[in-house]
């Protein structure tokens, strides 16, 4: 299909019409037409533009906006209509000599009715040639306004059709469609008031190359013109100038919230990106910025939570954070189920939750039963996986949803199996790459996320610690209990880690320890080491850069 975001002195662009292509001259990329804008000698065509009054509810006070916010409040309710499209060029009616467009089109029942009856609506309506005149052609105009507003003020220019025609497909049709129209030196375009400094900024590009104005709601002012009007290289001109200004929370949540239409142009998608990374940036640790990230509209909380590098204990933080937020901002659970279903889900990373906290999802009433249901499959599937199929899930997800890549969890996730019977047991398998090693030197640790047994919370932490003598630096692993009151727990505990050559778990350190909340027991040195050897290239401990560490934990009666 062709692309209309895209123009014939663009050379980024490959244009799938041929009799389109054909014309395309990439050395003119550069080229500047600025001397023969609005003049009458280098110019085949004149450009009459008609300018209304914007609808009165929605009509902006162009004084007042200075701000990216001031763009954003008074363009709210209306920008998704004044780029539509498919309202451009419909119903045209064309005179001897004139073409009239409007791009305010509403319901042709709530106008004045046309003479022309018997066509279809968006047809482009050719008439024999009369005496009318412009006043019988101001008067038929009137007539058949798609939006039956007046007139308040007139512009004509000078202008260039093959210049036009090369910048923008829009265009192109209007002065190549093979009829007797296309021929005519006049074309009538209908603006309303607020378009008339953007749609002239948009004119003088395509000859210049360049705009004459730099604020910011400006840009986005013209930057909408130029999706409307087809101008690829102005949208790439104005998305390359705003992303070079600095960045807000509001800037960056405005482009992520641009029509639709905008947002689909290939020439803006690096302005969105940098808008997303900005946010996924500042927002990175969402518990610092609570309050602001619970007030983010929908588009902002994707662009967080899409990042890898969210500061979260856990993806069931994630979790916990994403229910919180929707259930603020929709109230109505038809609402927040489309929501969480169709934007947010596959924004969850449930292979990385708990299995207790999948439990939980199974139950949810924010999600549709059988969506959940495939959620929480998908997630155990994978946590069954042998970690190199794991590694190969995540990166054929990376370029996709993502759901298989694992962030950086300020708690390293675990695989826990346990057992009831014949005694109360469960063996955890903690997994740590060699960078993350790495950067506990020379006294720095790690968390992994909760486990349970027997109703209370364990956790392991692993080390870079001194040994006993204080002698050297070395790895340490310890296992400790959640603190929830006075409650007492013995256990048995081994520590193993895989070790070559065989690649299989090798026994390190056995104890027991009856335990209280907030204590933690193990062992300074595992591997009975020093930091040097165990982080050398031809450490033992290592397999394919992964640390494979495992804690069994027996409790005693």
């Amino acid at each position: 299909m062709k692309d209309f975001n895209s123009d014939l002195f663009d050379p980024v662009t490959v244009m799938e019409d041929s009799d389109y292509s054909r014309h395309a001259s990439s050395s003119a990329s550069d080229s500047d037409f600025a001397f023969a804008f609005n003049d009458s000698n280098f110019s085949d065509r004149i450009l009459r533009i008609e300018i209304v009054n914007d609808p009165i509810q929605t009509r902006p006070d162009s004084n007042a906006c200075t701000t990216i916010a001031d763009w954003a409040t008074h363009r709210k309710r209306r920008r998704d209509d004044s780029v539509n499209k498919d309202n451009v060029v419909a119903d045209l009616t064309l005179l001897p000599d004139e073409q009239i467009l409007n791009d305010n089109q509403t319901d042709i029942d709530d106008c004045v009715p046309c003479e022309n009856q018997d066509e279809e609506a968006d047809a482009m309506v050719e008439e024999p040639p009369s005496d009318i005149g412009d006043e019988a052609a101001n008067r038929t105009e009137s007539n058949c306004s798609m939006d039956c507003s007046s007139v308040v003020r007139v512009r004509t220019l000078h202008i260039s059709s093959p210049i036009l025609a090369a910048k923008s497909p829009f265009f192109y049709k209007l002065f190549s469609n093979g009829m007797k129209e296309s021929e005519q030196r006049h074309v009538t375009l209908r603006i309303n008031a607020s378009e008339e400094a953007a749609l002239m900024e948009l004119l003088n590009f395509m000859y210049s190359n360049t705009l004459g104005t730099t604020s910011p709601p400006a840009l986005l002012d013209v930057l909408m013109a130029a999706d409307k009007f087809e101008v690829a290289s102005c949208m790439r001109y104005c998305s390359r100038l705003l992303r070079n200004m600095p960045m807000t929370p509001e800037s960056a949540l405005l482009y992520l919230e641009l029509p639709s239409s905008v947002l689909m142009a290939d020439a803006v998608q690096p302005l969105t990106d940098a808008a997303k990374q900005y946010l996924a940036t500042r927002y990175k640790d969402i518990t610092k910025f609570q309050e602001e990230v619970m007030a983010l509209p929908l588009a902002g909380v994707e662009a967080i939570l899409s990042s890898d590098d969210l500061q979260v204990a856990s993806e069931d933080a994630v979790y916990d954070f994403v229910l919180k937020w929707a259930r603020t901002q929709y109230p109505k659970m038809e609402e927040r189920r489309e929501v969480m279903g169709a934007r947010l889900a596959h924004l969850i990373r449930f292979p990385y939750m708990t299995c207790r906290k999948l439990k939980k999802v199974l139950t949810c009433n924010d999600f549709e039963h059988e969506g959940a249901s495939k959620l929480v499959l998908e997630a155990l599937f994978f946590k069954a996986e042998a970690p190199h199929r794991q590694r190969i899930l995540a990166a054929e997800s990376a370029s996709l949803n993502r759901i298989f890549v694992e962030r950086s969890y300020k708690y390293r996730p675990v695989k826990v199996v346990e057992f009831e019977l014949p005694r109360q047991q469960c063996v955890v398998y903690l997994d740590l790459k060699r960078e993350e090693c790495t950067n506990l030197f020379p006294s720095g640790r790690v968390y992994s996320q909760a486990f349970h047994l027997g109703g209370q919370g364990f956790f392991l932490s692993a080390h870079c610690n001194m040994d006993q003598q204080s002698s050297f630096h070395c790895f340490g692993l310890f296992l400790g209990m959640q603190e929830k009151g006075s409650v007492s727990f013995a256990v048995d505990y081994e520590f193993a880690a895989r070790s070559r050559p065989t690649d299989e778990f090798v026994s390190k350190y056995k104890g027991n320890y009856t335990f209280t909340g907030g204590k933690a027991v193990g062992y300074r040195n595992l591997f009975a080491i020093p930091w040097t050897s165990f982080m050398a290239e031809d450490s033992l401990y290592f397999i394919n850069g992964v640390l494979h560490l495992r804690a069994e934990l027996t409790i005693r009666h």
